[in-house]
């Protein structure tokens, strides 16, 4: 892409996001090809790879301790040709992604309020302090 943002920058936007994939379609004549069907398509693909780098690694913890920094790099970019292609096809559709998702945490807020939802989660995995991952197997009702 023309214009890259340099590394350690701040302010990435979705907007500047939306732009530089915009530019970089339109440089490339490639607007006719990004129809709302080929992006989703596409980001469905992404997907795909994005699973290929946890497929048959078991639970994996936060922060992805024992982790190579090629193999940290490589999800980064699996990850954010999940993004772009994420942002594309907003863009394409004409549905501002930021408000959309805004209003979406909004909606699971009031969905699941956090007073119930910590109940049940105290009650079913045995509290706070309770891996689910490390849950007994031994007894089932």
């Amino acid at each position: 892409m023309t214009g890259g943002v340099a590394e350690g920058e701040e302010g990435v936007t979705l907007d500047l996001l939306k732009m530089k994939m915009a530019d970089f379609a339109k440089e490339r004549d490639w607007d006719r090809f990004h129809s709302p069907r080929n992006l989703l398509l596409a980001l469905v693909g992404e997907v795909g790879e994005l699973s290929e780098i946890f497929q048959w690694r078991g639970e994996v913890p936060k922060g992805l301790p024992g982790w190579k920094e090629e193999e940290k790099q490589h999800l980064g970019e699996e990850l954010s040709d999940v993004l772009l292609y994420l942002v594309r096809l907003s863009d394409i559709c004409g549905i501002d992604l930021g408000k959309a998702a805004l209003r979406k945490v909004g909606l699971n807020a009031l969905k699941y309020p956090v007073g119930v939802c910590k109940a049940y989660s105290s009650s079913t995995y045995g509290g706070k302090d309770n891996n689910v991952g490390n849950q007994s197997k031994g007894s089932e009702s």
